[in-house]
Formats: structure tokens, C-alpha cells, sequence
């Protein structure tokens, strides 16, 4: 079995995550945050704590940013960083936020979680809220998911983003994210190389002691 270090950042950073909904974004959210001991502040989860029937409409959408916005800058300020769980779908939101962090001294990264529409359209038209990450998220039919879709704006070369598969494992997608930490110089070169799996040989050499050598038996295992 393979156990990889906790990923130690240099500065506080503000993580954004973007998207179409049924992508991953929540899935990658929490098990970064445990990676990293990062906050988790969860759009889907404040706003079903808040309204207890949810409209989605303008107003509620801009109590929901205002607050997981002052959020941020809480934890960010506190030296804690943040990913933050909602799809920075459109350029103005994500501009406004990485102005957030770095009035509070803190980096910021955009993740883009990259899925095919017909796979992301199944994911969010049959949540299961029996699940950890489905729990507060909503259910779409295919006009709700093309009217978000539509509206979303994709980042540019001028925007610090890695790309991701949304339908790659955890382990898989940590490895690019521990990349372009590095290239970013959120996390040291000794750090970095704790995350890299190397392989360990056995059987390479002969043991002259232990007679012919059956070659069917060399083999190469992952420590």
C-alpha cells in the first residue's frame, strides 16, 4: 500500500474549482482539504443550511457569495487556506476572488475539472444525497444543466489553473494538483518529492546462495 505525505503549503491559498455541475468539484474539494488542512467552505451546503427551500434566484445567490466570500477572507487573513466549493463558473467572479486573496496576503490557484457534457449531465441528474457529496447538492434536468453550462466562461492562458479529468481517481488528480503547487512555489522541492511514488526492485539481482533463478519470478512492486 501507498501512503503519501500531508501536503505542507508556503502561504495560505485560496483553491478555486471550476467546472460543469456533476464534474467532481465536491469530491476533489474534500479530500484535498484533509490533504492539505485546508478549509472547506461548501456553497451547496451554507445555502441548504440557510434556506430551507432553496430558490436559486439572484438574491439568494449573492447572500451565498457574500458569505462564503467573508469566509474566505477570515480564514485566509488567519493563515488557513481555503478551497473554495463553488463553480467560479464566470471571469468577473473569479477576478473579484483572487483580489480577495491577495488583499489578505494569501495565493490563489483555479482547478478545472474537465468531464464531457453527456457524462457531467448523468452525475447531476441523479444525485444520490445518501452520499457524502451529493448531500446538499441539486438535482438537474437537462434545461437547468444547459442554462448553467451555457453561462460558464473558460478561463484563459492570463489565469493561474491547472486542468484535471473529472473522471480520473483521487490519487491521479493529486498528482497534477502536487505539480502545479510546485511550479507555483506553494510547496518545496522536499515536499514535492515525498508525493512521488517510486517503484522499489526485487528480485533484480540473483542471490548466488539460492541457485537457478526462475525468471518468471523477477518482478517490480510499488513501495
Amino acid at each position: 500500500m501507498v501512503y503519501m505525505a500531508k501536503l505542507i503549503l508556503n502561504y495560505p491559498t485560496l483553491i478555486l474549482l471550476y467546472g460543469f455541475p456533476g464534474a467532481g468539484k465536491t469530491f476533489l474539494a474534500r479530500q484535498l482539504c484533509e490533504d492539505i488542512h485546508a478549509a472547506h467552505i461548501q456553497g451547496d451546503r451554507i445555502r441548504a443550511e440557510l434556506f430551507e427551500q432553496p430558490r436559486y434566484d439572484k438574491q439568494e445567490n449573492e447572500i451565498v457569495s457574500h458569505l462564503m466570500e467573508y469566509m474566505a477572507e477570515e480564514f485566509l487573513k488567519s493563515g488557513i487556506s481555503v478551497v473554495y466549493d463553488m463553480n467560479a463558473s464566470r471571469a468577473n467572479q473569479r477576478r473579484i476572488l483572487r483580489d480577495l486573496a491577495r488583499s489578505a496576503k494569501a495565493k490563489s490557484v483555479l482547478i478545472w475539472l474537465q468531464v464531457d457534457h453527456e457524462s457531467a449531465l448523468v452525475r447531476s441528474s441523479k444525485r444520490d444525497h445518501r452520499k457524502a457529496d451529493d448531500k446538499y447538492s441539486l438535482s438537474m434536468n437537462d434545461d437547468s444543466f444547459q442554462n448553467i453550462a451555457g453561462q460558464m466562461q473558460n478561463p484563459v492562458q492570463t489565469e493561474d489553473y491547472i486542468v484535471i479529468s473529472g473522471k480520473h481517481t483521487y490519487k491521479t488528480q493529486r498528482s497534477a494538483i502536487v505539480k502545479k503547487f510546485y511550479d507555483l512555489g506553494l510547496i518545496s522541492r522536499d515536499t514535492a518529492s515525498t508525493q512521488v511514488i517510486k517503484p522499489g526492485m526485487v528480485n533484480l539481482v540473483p542471490n548466488p546462495a539460492a541457485g537457478r533463478v526462475d525468471q518468471t519470478r523477477r518482478n517490480v512492486v510499488i513501495r
